[in-house]
């Protein structure tokens, strides 16, 4: 079956940085656009990131460009999310998602456009 197992989630300090993976099994893949998405205590999952299936094209939201980065190695099938420069208002569960055979274009950052999701690893950013 399916699986996206997140890692890397810790407590950092402000200005910090950290970075998340996410393994893949039970999936070509290839056939997989991958995406992180967040969820903070309270408030509606909240798209982060998206890398297309070679990892040649890549999405971010505008609260993170520019200090957020995602990859992926197809060799190892992972994917990762090198968060720099991170802020309290960072803090929240990380998911890691798939969407099948779907190009990124065109994205408007809805967790419905995606199609599997692991459990979610904790990122905590102190002031």
């Amino acid at each position: 079956q399916v699986q996206l197992v997140e890692s890397g989630g810790e407590l950092v300090q402000a200005g910090g940085s950290l970075r998340l993976s996410c393994a893949a099994s039970g999936i070509t893949f290839t056939n997989y656009a991958m995406g992180w998405f967040r969820q903070a205590p309270g408030k509606e999952r909240q798209f982060v990131a998206a890398i297309n299936w070679s990892g040649g094209r890549t999405y971010c939201a505008d609260s993170v460009e520019g200090r957020f980065t995602i990859s992926r190695d197809n060799d190892k099938n992972m994917v990762y999310l090198q968060m720099n420069s991170l802020k309290p208002e960072d803090t929240a569960v990380y998911y890691c998602t798939g969407r099948y055979l779907r190009s990124i274009g065109g994205l408007l950052g809805r967790p419905d456009e995606f199609d599997y999701w692991g459990q979610g690893t904790q990122v905590t950013v102190s002031s």
